[in-house]
């Protein structure tokens, strides 16, 4: 087996798909270590915060990159793709004055 298709967790006691479920959880939804390790827990994975914590580290940055390359080979699969930017400007005057 080569080294490029040896997968980056083969060395952790956990598959692949729930590493990369325990990163994008803590990422995506900006949950708490402790958030992470709650709703795990719930869906009948034991992993301490602290683990979420070093996976984030170690695997954070590969599959944030692996998520834009295919988010970016998606939209280019769209030939009349625009990018809209909508703005808007509340101003809040909490005195009333």
């Amino acid at each position: 087996m080569s080294r490029g298709s040896e997968s980056p967790v083969r060395y952790f006691n956990s598959s692949p798909e729930e590493v990369r479920l325990v990163v994008l959880m803590y990422v995506r939804y900006r949950l708490s270590l402790r958030n992470v390790e709650d709703l795990l827990f719930e869906r009948g994975i034991h992993i301490f915060h602290e683990t979420v914590r070093l996976w984030w580290k170690r695997f954070g940055q590969p599959f944030a990159s692996k998520i834009q390359r295919q988010w970016v080979s998606r939209i280019r699969g769209f030939p009349h793709w625009r990018w809209h930017l909508d703005e808007m400007y509340v101003k809040l005057n909490p005195f009333g004055i």
